[in-house]
């Protein structure tokens, strides 16, 4: 009789633990999928800052940032992109592309003081990056082209605040 009833809590041990791995094995797999599609398909990104004044707001916006795009070299003149800080690698900075490789970019070199205009040939592998708001804007002006490497994807939807919410295209 005993031997009977332990066999039995062992089945049920057995069912549990079994149902336990299971539902582990659901979740890990959840965020597996979820690491995948954020690390190199499409993650939302929290902008803020005066920079790209009037197209982001200056309060912060939520964007949602294609990650393909850059990975296979589709990044244009126009298109709003995440890049990594030249100068501050733990940054993310949203800006719009104004240069690829081996054009001519003529941008105002301090806007705030001067009129004064400099041209600059974008060199091989990199892109010239401004603000929208160029009396605001920390940008290629000031650290150069960026290499191409530091695009980390290129901003496609807004989401947030919903009043705004649509293509930044």
């Amino acid at each position: 009789m005993i031997s009977g009833r332990l066999r039995n809590v062992a089945a049920q041990w057995k069912s549990i633990a079994k149902e336990a791995m299971d539902r582990t094995l659901i979740v890990a797999k959840f965020f597996c999928i979820l690491h995948v599609t954020n690390t190199y398909i499409c993650s939302p990104c929290h902008v803020h800052g005066p920079s790209m004044l009037p197209t982001l707001n200056i309060t912060g916006d939520v964007i949602l940032a294609e990650r393909i795009s850059s990975r296979l070299g589709k990044v244009a003149p126009g298109d709003i992109v995440l890049v990594r800080s030249p100068e501050n690698p733990r940054k993310l900075v949203a800006k719009r592309v104004l240069g690829m490789e081996g054009d001519r970019v003529t941008f105002l070199v301090d806007p705030k003081v001067s009129d004064r205009y400099e041209s600059v040939i974008v060199p091989k592998g990199h892109v010239w990056v401004q603000g929208d708001n160029i009396y605001a804007s920390h940008d290629s002006r000031n650290f150069g082209p960026v290499p191409y490497g530091l695009i980390q994807g290129k901003a496609f939807c807004r989401i947030w605040p919903y009043d705004g919410f649509g293509s930044l295209g």
